[in-house]
C-alpha cells in the first residue's frame, strides 16, 4: 500500500523533474508549435524583410522581358517571384541587384541572397558557391545563318571545322570543347551579345547558347538565322540551372523546399510552358 504522503512526495519529484528537463525531453507540443526555420521572419537575409535577388544586365529574353527582372515576366523572373511567394514575400518585398554572370559564381561574399542568371550547376562552381536544386534542365543549341556551310548540318561531326562563337565562362563553352571537339580555334567573347553580333556580321559560322536563348536569337536578334540543332552533355547526365548562393547560405534548404512545392504542384512546369514553350522540336545532333 502507498500512503497519501508518499504520493504527494512522488508528485512533487515528478513535477520538479519535468520543470528541470530540457525542452526536447518534456513534450513534443512545444516543438510542434515553434516557428519553422523557413518562415520569413526566421530567414537570414542581406536586408531584413527583403529578399535580394541578383541577375545580370542586360537581362535577356526569354529568361526576363524588357530588360526588367522586377516585372515578373520571363521564365527566371517568374520562377524567382514564385519562390519568393513560397517563402512568404510579397512582390514589393523583392529587390533586384545587378550581378555580372561570372561574378555570381566567383568566390567570396555576395550582395544578393540568391541569384538567377542561367547558371548551370557544376562541381567546380559548387566548391565556392552553393546551388539550389535545379529549376530547369538545359540543352545546348547551335545557331547559324541560313545558307551557311553548316546550316544544314545533321550531326556533330559536321561542326568540327566550323568557326564557333561562344561566351567565356559558360557551360556552352565547355560543351563545345567536350562534345563538338572542334578542330579550329574557338572565338570566345566576354558577353553573349558580342558572340551574337559576330554571327550577325559573319565573323563566325555559328554560335552555341542554351536552347531557349537560341530561339530568342533566331526570332529577335539575328535575322535570317536558324537553329541547326541541340545537344546534351558529354557524360549524358542532365545539365540544370540552379539558383546561386553565397557559400554556406542557410537559405538553400528553404529555397529547395519551395522549388519542391512548385514542382509537385505543377506550377514550375506551367511557368516553363508559358515562357519557354517554343524551345521544343529542335533537331537532336548526335
Amino acid at each position: 500500500m502507498v500512503r497519501p504522503s508518499m504520493l504527494l512526495a512522488l508528485g512533487a519529484l515528478v513535477a520538479a523533474a519535468v520543470a528541470c528537463a530540457p525542452a526536447s525531453e518534456t513534450t513534443t507540443q512545444a516543438s510542434a508549435s515553434a516557428p519553422a526555420t523557413c518562415t520569413k521572419d526566421q530567414l537570414t537575409l542581406k536586408t531584413a524583410g527583403k529578399l535580394t535577388i541578383g541577375t545580370d544586365k542586360p537581362a535577356y529574353e526569354p529568361w526576363f522581358k524588357d530588360d526588367d527582372p522586377a516585372n515578373g515576366k520571363g521564365f527566371e523572373s517568374a520562377v524567382a517571384y514564385a519562390i519568393a511567394k513560397q517563402l512568404g514575400f510579397t512582390d514589393t518585398e523583392v529587390t533586384w541587384a545587378t550581378v555580372k554572370f561570372d561574378s555570381a559564381f566567383a568566390p567570396g561574399a555576395k550582395q544578393f541572397d540568391l541569384d538567377f542568371n542561367q547558371v548551370s550547376v557544376t562541381p567546380d562552381r559548387a566548391k565556392v558557391v552553393d546551388f539550389s536544386d535545379g529549376y530547369y534542365t538545359v540543352k545546348q543549341a547551335v545557331v547559324a545563318l541560313n545558307g551557311s556551310k553548316i546550316a544544314s548540318a545533321t550531326d556533330l561531326a559536321s561542326l568540327k571545322d566550323a568557326k564557333i562563337g561562344v561566351q567565356v565562362g559558360t557551360t556552352s563553352l565547355q560543351a563545345v570543347k567536350d562534345v563538338i571537339k572542334p578542330t579550329v580555334e574557338l572565338n570566345v567573347y566576354n558577353e553573349q551579345i558580342d558572340a551574337v553580333n559576330a554571327l550577325k556580321n559573319k565573323q563566325v559560322d555559328a554560335v552555341v547558347v542554351d536552347l531557349p536563348t537560341a530561339f530568342y536569337v533566331t526570332a529577335a536578334q539575328v535575322e535570317g538565322s536558324k537553329i541547326v540543332g541541340q545537344f546534351g552533355t558529354a557524360s549524358g547526365a542532365p545539365e540544370v540551372f540552379g539558383a546561386v548562393f553565397e557559400k554556406g547560405s542557410p537559405l538553400v534548404g528553404c529555397v529547395n523546399e519551395a522549388i519542391g512545392k512548385l514542382t509537385a504542384s505543377g506550377e514550375l512546369a506551367k511557368i516553363e510552358t508559358e515562357w519557354l514553350g517554343s524551345a521544343a522540336g529542335a533537331p537532336e545532333l548526335k
